[in-house]
């Protein structure tokens, strides 16, 4: 058992019109908890919700002890960007479509935040990359990702080519539509559509995954998580790298992307009983056939 939480922030799905009663009822539920709640302050400007303090998300970070989080993964993914560093811990209400970190659907939130709230939870930590792009040994981009980094071809160019090092030795050169490097939180996501294995959370590793390579025998890998991966452009027009959707385009021939783990990780929060492959087996139809 956990100690109770005592201040819960509350952070919506941006750009979502229509949210307002939902988060209205999650917040008069928390407070009916005995929590303190507070908005961040983007959710509280869509939803109409003035009767809450408002806050940024540092400020969550540094006055909160609780963020539930109403949307989907992507929701998700920015506000554990930004509370990484403050090891604030998140819950998940899914308001999306799939849901692997969003793990509590709307209709049963009662019941899944009464007992957390009192500290009876499941908790995993898991890890992130940190990513650079450097440019004539000058970094000019750096940022984190819970998910992946993808480097990739522009739009209407052909085929991009990079070549690969580890932790300084030379892997490959790889011509491909492009390359993604996931965490095992990542592994669910594109990796999984580009023919990558899943990771369970608690592996300290990496999937490195070619996109349509050229090459057939450039296959997926698992790498561990306590080294560099670099990745320099060699060739093709208007490459790009994407860090959790968060984008830097027109890349430059012999631009290069470093990837690491970071130091900060992120809290999960989940309903006692969770597992790992039961959400596995629920998104990804596992059970598709089978008579209970």
């Amino acid at each position: 058992m956990g100690s109770r939480f005592k201040h819960a922030a509350l952070v919506g799905k941006y750009q979502a019109p229509g949210s307002g009663p939902v988060l209205a009822d999650i917040a008069q539920f928390l407070v009916a908890q005995g929590l303190d709640v507070s908005l961040d302050r983007d959710t509280a400007n869509i939803a109409g919700l003035a009767d809450y303090p408002a806050l940024s998300l540092d400020e969550i970070g540094a006055q909160c002890d609780l963020a539930v989080v109403v949307g989907g993964d992507g929701t998700m993914l920015s506000v554990a960007r930004a509370m990484a560093p403050y090891a604030l811990p998140l819950v998940g209400i899914n308001a999306g479509r799939l849901g692997f970190i969003t793990d509590i659907s709307i209709g049963d939130f009662r019941e899944a935040l009464g007992p957390m709230i009192s500290g009876d939870y499941e908790e995993e930590h898991r890890t992130m990359l940190q990513g650079s792009v450097w440019r004539d040994e000058q970094s000019i981009y750096e940022t984190i990702a819970v998910n992946d980094v993808v480097v990739s071809r522009g739009a209407t160019a052909g085929m991009v080519e990079l070549r690969i090092d580890i932790d300084g030795q030379f892997v490959a050169n790889l011509r491909a539509d492009g390359l993604i490097v996931a965490s095992p939180t990542g592994s669910t996501a594109y990796a999984l559509s580009a023919g990558g294995p899943i990771l369970h959370p608690s592996i300290a590793g990496w999937v490195m995954v070619p996109i349509a390579p050229h090459a057939l025998s450039n296959r997926p890998i698992v790498l561990p998580d306590a080294g560099e991966v670099a990745v320099e452009i060699v060739s093709g027009r208007n490459a790009s790298v994407n860090f959790d959707h968060q984008g830097l385009a027109s890349l430059l021939h012999g631009d290069r992307i470093t990837m690491r783990r970071s130091d900060d990780r992120v809290r999960f929060l989940h309903p006692r009983g969770w597992s790992y492959y039961a959400t596995l087996r629920k998104k990804l139809h596992w059970n598709e056939g089978v008579v209970n």
